[in-house]
């Protein structure tokens, strides 16, 4: 385990896998998981180290050890993987999951050395009337102190389980706070369009779907790529809304020119 403080003063914890110097992949949450429950991006931080490279795994701002009380705003997510980026003084391939994808979208332009954007199943373009007007239908319930009703309005249409999982978490539902930047990412990139939001990245953009995915993550996935200077929309082996660790870390390294 790490730690880094970012120039904020938010201490950011994470796992830092593999050779300093090495290309570093830099992954980024969806919102809810913390490391400790994360043992597919942990897997893939160990089998691309065991490639040549290097993985950062933080918990996002406001989860897990990345201690922080109270809503957790977009530019605090931002500047902390600002401040992982540079920690990595190589260069840096991003991975965003699911509504990560929108948070390293608009982080990809504050990392110096970016090697790759990778997008595993964004969910742009899939909220009934579009992410802007979902989010402040979300926001509205926190503002309110609402808590509850806010994590029910942003699991609007996913299954129904999922919800019912959160319900026995310790941190339900204030862990809503930390989902914040994940909802104003996705709607500012939904309000911008993608080729505005990609429009600052000049490096390789990869929008990953798994060989099993849900309604929709394609077309989502050619249109990101088809937005991009340098896209691909790709298949990789996966599930679930889940990727295979060995398959994502092969890729990974191809992305950054490593040798297998």
């Amino acid at each position: 385990m790490s730690a880094l403080t970012t120039p904020r003063g938010d201490r950011i914890v994470y796992d830092d896998l593999g050779a300093p110097g090495a290309p570093t992949a830099v992954f980024i949450a969806g919102a809810g998981p913390t490391r400790a429950d994360d043992p597919i991006t942990f897997a893939t931080g160990e089998a691309f180290a065991a490639l040549g490279g290097r993985a950062l795994i933080a918990d996002r701002l406001g989860r897990g050890e990345s201690i922080s009380e109270g809503p957790i705003e977009l530019t605090a997510q931002l500047d902390a993987i600002e401040a992982l980026a540079r920690e990595a003084e190589a260069p840096v391939i991003l991975i965003g999951h699911s509504s990560g994808c929108a948070i390293a979208m608009l982080a990809a332009s504050r990392v110096a050395e970016l090697a790759g954007l990778v997008l595993w199943e964004a969910p742009l373009g899939l909220f009934e009337g579009g992410a802007p007007s979902w989010w402040a239908r979300v926001r509205e319930s926190i503002d309110a102190g609402d808590l509850e009703e806010a994590v029910a309005r942003y699991m609007v249409g996913m299954p129904p389980e999922w919800l019912e999982g959160l319900k026995k978490s310790p941190d339900y539902p204030g862990l809503i706070h930390s989902w914040i930047p994940d909802g104003e990412a996705l709607a500012a990139v939904e309000e911008s369009g993608y080729r505005n939001a990609l429009a600052p990245v000049a490096a390789p953009v990869v929008a990953l779907v798994g060989t099993e995915t849900f309604p929709g993550m394609i077309a989502t996935a050619d249109a990101l790529a088809e937005a991009a200077s340098d896209g691909y929309s790709e298949q990789l082996a996966g599930a679930w809304h889940s990727w295979e660790p060995q398959a994502m870390a092969e890729r990974l390294a191809r992305l950054a020119g490593m040798a297998l």
